[in-house]
């Protein structure tokens, strides 16, 4: 008998206790069975009002049959008495459903495609995944600080949708959030990036569908949305972009169509949105009231899509109101609602994965789930919403793209560089500089007496030889020495050194402006005139300008918390 007969359903495969409500015709929780039945029946109740006596229940596609595998037939279920099960309270049954859904995805594309289901193969098949190669490889569950790209497309696939996006169009990078999570897990920043910024795109390399490579040239001065699709780019490239754009490696990609905006938000049975102003716009025909609404379906996508209802109809007014219903979706997936509907669970599920293109790295239920698990444990209320910080493009008389506001932006990427949260930042700052002031507490050599050797591990040409001479030259350091390139690319600065090397450690880290975090101490004491090294990363900015961590929040810019509703305005 399985585990369900034996009164230990809790201990099954999750797969096996779903079936089909032939009322409804949606998949559901096996029904639990009950005590008053008369002893030795083999009654199933369709727990529906009705009795099946003699039609076993339908299940779920992909389901093992344990019974039908042992004995070739179906065994009967003994009766469980009276009285042995004990009703489950609602808060059990919550936290029940937390802990089998993995701890529901922080992120919006993600948080349904993941959770109990990880066992339904079929959700495997619905799943579509993309080989980025190098551009980002790191595993789910290693150490650190986590960057997921999530890419929505104006790709028009799915039903209805043949009147959006550019028509015949392989989909272009239409909506792109960074997705940053903190190495501890407590909290994330979501930067929009707008699909109208002018940048440049770095050569990338991408698979062929025979397997083969292609390397596709860079372009300088163009949109960020044509970092895909365009000359046959793929998510990878716009993984490199991004990276070349901020100094933040991306691990993981995760990309959507339409479709997903549609099905996701039916799938949870509405997002609630709340307008400032009544709205009809034959754009993108949206058409909703002043205040609260909830929007499913074609609706939600009108509302994610418009452009000339909120602030000037740019896009960067619609990012705002794309964060604001993600945010919604967020809360809504997070609900008791939710959580405790397997209907709607599962719904989501499916939805999701058949939404989801990926990465390979992350390309199966198994490795989402444990991506599942890592995002899970943020609360909503640290999950905070970005734009990163642009202008109006000077090259342009009548604006209609943006660049980079160098400034603001750069503060921004330090931030997350240095894994700095926007919703701890103050306690972040303080702590960092107990941290460095206690580093660099002590005796200091004298700089005659540091050995260095300095290694380029970032992106200026010539940075290890110029700092080398400003060194030697304005802080006298004789024995400093350059190294060339290191041996691959780093994001922050680092000053390795021997126990003994302590005193030169925090002079050189005085005299270059060095943050604590960039001091790593080996565990051997240095032999002979053996120097320290000195690799430049990504946030190295010229010789004689401090490598500062983390960095304080930029003033003003436009943000949001996932945990709190806002009207569209």
């Amino acid at each position: 008998m399985d585990a369900h007969s034996r009164g230990r359903a809790d201990e099954m495969d999750a797969a096996d206790q779903w079936v089909l409500n032939p009322q409804t015709g949606n998949y559901e929780l096996r029904p639990s069975h009950s005590g008053t039945e008369s002893s030795g029946t083999s009654r199933t109740s369709d727990h529906y009002g009705s009795d099946n006596r003699n039609e076993p229940l339908r299940e779920v596609p992909e389901q093992r049959n344990r019974r039908s595998a042992r004995s070739g037939h179906t065994q009967e279920q003994p009766q469980v008495p009276a009285g042995r099960r004990k009703r489950t309270s609602p808060k059990a049954r919550r936290k029940k459903a937390l802990l089998w859904t993995g701890g529901v995805m922080a992120f919006v594309i993600v948080a349904g495609s993941a959770g109990a289901y990880a066992l339904y193969q079929k959700f495997n098949g619905n799943l579509d995944t993309v080989d980025v190669g190098d551009a980002g490889s790191k595993s789910v569950a290693a150490a650190g600080p986590l960057n997921i790209l999530i890419i929505g497309t104006d790709k028009r696939t799915g039903s209805g949708n043949e009147g959006y996006g550019d028509k015949g169009s392989t989909g272009h990078a239409d909506t792109n959030i960074l997705f940053h999570v903190s190495a501890d897990r407590t909290n994330a920043t979501a930067m929009s990036i707008p699909r109208d910024l002018m940048t440049d795109i770095p050569e990338c390399t991408t698979k062929q569908p025979d397997g083969s490579q292609k390397v596709i040239p860079g372009s300088r001065n163009v949109r960020f949305n044509v970092s895909l699709g365009q000359e046959g780019r793929d998510p990878g490239c716009t993984m490199r972009t991004v990276k070349k754009i901020t100094g933040l490696s991306v691990d993981h990609f995760m990309m959507v169509d339409f479709n997903a905006v549609k099905e996701l938000s039916t799938a949870v049975g509405g997002v609630k949105v709340c307008l400032a102003k009544a709205v009809k716009d034959p754009d993108s025909h949206l058409d909703l009231p002043a205040g609260e609404s909830t929007v499913q379906g074609e609706q939600a996508l009108a509302f994610v899509r418009t452009r000339h209802s909120f602030g000037n109809q740019s896009d960067l007014d619609r990012i705002k109101v794309q964060q604001q219903f993600i945010g919604s979706m967020i809360r809504q997936m997070k609900s008791d609602d939710t959580l405790t509907s397997p209907t709607k669970l599962f719904g989501l599920a499916d939805a999701a994965t058949k939404a989801l293109t990926v990465d390979s790295g992350i390309g199966s239920i198994k490795k989402l789930t444990s991506l599942a698990q890592e995002l899970g444990r943020i609360d909503t209320k640290n999950i905070t919403f970005v734009t990163l910080p642009v202008i109006d493009n000077p090259a342009e008389p009548t604006p209609i793209t943006v660049v980079v506001e160098p400034q603001k932006s750069e503060q921004l990427f330090a931030m997350m560089r240095s894994d700095t949260s926007l919703t701890e930042v103050k306690q972040k700052e303080t702590a960092a500089r107990s941290k460095q002031q206690a580093v660099l507490k002590g005796a200091k050599a004298d700089p005659a007496d540091i050995r260095v050797d300095v290694l380029n591990g970032g992106s200026i040409a010539g940075a290890a030889d110029a700092t080398v001479t400003w060194l030697k030259t304005e802080q006298g350091v004789p024995e400093a020495t350059n190294k060339a390139n290191a041996p691959a690319k780093i994001d922050l600065t680092t000053l390795a050194y021997a126990p003994d090397q302590a005193d030169q450690a925090r002079a050189l880290a005085a005299i270059m402006g060095l943050p604590a975090t960039a001091l790593k101490q080996g565990t051997a004491d240095a032999e002979g005139l053996q120097a320290m090294v000195l690799t430049l990363g990504a946030d190295f900015k010229g010789a004689g300008v401090p490598v500062t961590g983390p960095a304080k929040a930029p003033e003003d810019i436009q943000k949001a918390s996932a945990d709190k509703a806002e009207c569209a305005k």
